[in-house]
């Protein structure tokens, strides 16, 4: 694919606060996740999320008075391939989480601006410049450092957010380069929409299929039936769809406004949430490793800044 080079919205200082509250919000969001993951399965939280989530997207779109032309702008071609890309992402990320920890998941996950900087310096031609490959390639030694090989981060488990980060960064280059004029509301409509039905979709599939034996009871979470949903799962669930609104409008908007290299870099910051997420939920402490990998990561995200 051949993207001829055009000019595009710049506004580096909103792309970073953005991807950066994503970012955080992301590590709330995935906290949850793990603690949820014995309770419902993954495909009961995406099916109800998202049945939660489209209505609360449309009717603050409607208060707002921004829901005129948004559900054409939401199932427009570009915006339907960004949301298939993004549901992948998601989907393979959150099915590794209950096997391995948060941030050797988060970690894998990081190989994503490796590719959106590729995808930026050879497909839509925009500069990345000699400050900004080393800020890459520093957060990259960052994640492994903090990644630590020999531990479960080399379980296949671990190829699921390997793959996801391909999505990610296919995601957020058809962000730049075709959805730079659908409004947040509708991107998010879109992502929420197609998460919703891949959930139905698969659960569907799954009652057909009703898999049993030992790899039904190992992976109860992906292979499962749906459980009953009590009052507390809905609140959560009602959490998780406010989350998704936030966060499907905070991505779109991080890079409609800057420029995918540099608001990749600053999605390492999600590592440093997951990190202070590990102590106060899990009690897990940082270790040196931990520590000088996100140091690395904190400089790389200076170094993308300065240029």
């Amino acid at each position: 694919m051949s993207i001829e080079v055009e000019t595009r919205p710049l506004n580096i200082t909103r792309g970073v606060l953005l991807i950066v509250l994503a970012a955080l919000t992301i590590s709330v969001q995935d906290v949850i996740f793990k603690l949820f993951s014995n309770t419902l399965t993954l495909w009961q939280i995406f099916a109800l999320r998202g049945i939660l989530a489209v209505p609360l997207l449309l009717s603050v779109s409607w208060m707002r008075g921004a829901h005129r032309g948004i559900l054409r702008a939401a199932f427009g071609t570009w915006s339907l391939l960004r949301a298939l890309f993004i549901t992948t992402t998601f989907l393979a990320f959150y099915a590794a989480i209950p096997f391995l920890s948060l941030s050797t998941v988060g970690a894998a996950n990081y190989i994503a601006p490796i590719f959106v900087t590729l995808l930026s310096a050879y497909v839509i031609k925009e500069a990345v410049g000699p400050l900004g490959w080393m800020g890459v390639v520093l957060g990259f030694v960052g994640v492994v450092v903090l990644l630590q090989p020999g531990t479960d981060a080399f379980s296949p488990w671990a190829l699921l957010p390997i793959i996801g980060a391909g999505f990610y960064a296919l995601a957020h280059i058809t962000t730049r380069t075709r959805c730079q004029g659908v409004p947040l509301a509708a991107l998010s409509l879109s992502q929420n929409t197609v998460m919703m039905v891949a959930g139905v979709a698969v659960s569907l599939f799954l009652v057909f299929l009703k898999p049993q034996g030992d790899l039904h009871a190992a992976y109860p979470y992906i292979l499962g039936e749906w459980t009953r949903v009590t009052p507390k799962d809905w609140l959560v669930l009602l959490l998780l769809a406010g989350f998704a609104v936030g966060i499907g409008m905070m991505l779109a908007g991080a890079y409609q406004a800057a420029p995918p290299s540099t608001v990749a870099t600053f999605e390492y910051s999600y590592l440093v949430f997951v990190a202070v997420w590990d102590i106060v939920c899990f009690g897990i402490a940082p270790t040196v490793a931990s520590i000088t990998g996100m140091m690395l990561i904190v400089g790389a995200g200076v170094l993308v800044l300065r240029r």
